[in-house]
């Protein structure tokens, strides 16, 4: 069962504001997914498998090792879960 109230409505739209902010798309995804564990971690949202699943693929994309620079196929990567993880908010 999704969650309800303003706590949920406000982080899932934080997310997408986040998702669709002006800069690179990999920082923009790192704030955002930073975002969604503060929601998890404060109640706001309940973290699914599916979720889950698709903040680790997310967290996988990004990684980079020191003084790497993280290019197209992360920031595509980046691109296309967060549109999975927009739509399976409603879900949370």
């Amino acid at each position: 069962m999704p969650s309800t109230g303003p706590a949920a409505d406000a982080a899932r739209a934080a997310f997408r504001e986040e998702m669709e902010a002006k800069g690179h798309v990999v920082e923009n995804a790192r704030a955002a997914a930073d975002g969604l564990e503060a929601a998890f971690a404060s109640g706001a949202l309940v973290k699914t498998p599916a979720l889950d699943g698709m903040l680790s693929d997310l967290a996988l994309a990004l990684e980079q090792d020191d003084g790497q620079k993280l290019g197209g196929k992360s920031a595509e990567a980046a691109r296309f879960i967060l549109r999975a993880i927009s739509r399976e908010l409603d879900n949370a």
